[in-house]
């Protein structure tokens, strides 16, 4: 599957996009973005004008299967850089074993992974601490290469 969305984050603090979760969510894949990873903008880039604590990106696969030979690993994370009204743009690519997110054509964090469950199919969305604005979801199912 690939899934382009393009989100407002506005105030909000947290954003978290569920893939491959399960119906009554025993399985998932949470794709996390912290507005502020508490780290500010070190100088990495210098056409900012205002400060800014840099964003997080992350990719918990700690619930993404639930086979007992399977064992849960550390959440893959990387600093995302974004202005204050620029909206964030996910492209992400889900296949049997890898999830890999792409987010505002700058940085990229990916992560396997390992469903059990032939109903780990569905996205979910949702926005911690205040609203954000999704302003577009698609997402399209891709033959297999095999």
């Amino acid at each position: 599957m690939e899934i382009m969305a393009e989100i407002e984050i506005q105030n909000t603090q947290m954003l978290e996009l569920n893939v491959l979760r399960s119906k009554n969510k025993e399985e998932f894949t949470r794709i996390i973005f912290f507005r502020t990873g508490g780290y500010p903008n070190r100088g990495r880039r210098t056409d900012l004008s205002d400060w800014h604590a840099d964003s997080i990106i992350c990719i918990d696969s700690s619930c993404s299967s639930m086979a007992t030979d399977v064992l849960p690993r550390p959440p893959e994370k990387a600093p995302v850089v974004l202005t204050e009204k620029e909206p964030l743009k996910l492209r992400i690519f889900i296949d049997k074993s890898v999830v890999e997110v792409f987010v505002n054509d700058r940085q990229r964090v990916v992560a396997r992974v390992n469903p059990s469950r032939k109903d780990a199919l569905d996205v979910s969305l949702r926005s911690y601490g205040k609203p954000c604005l999704l302003k577009s979801l698609d997402a399209w199912q891709m033959r297999s290469i095999w």
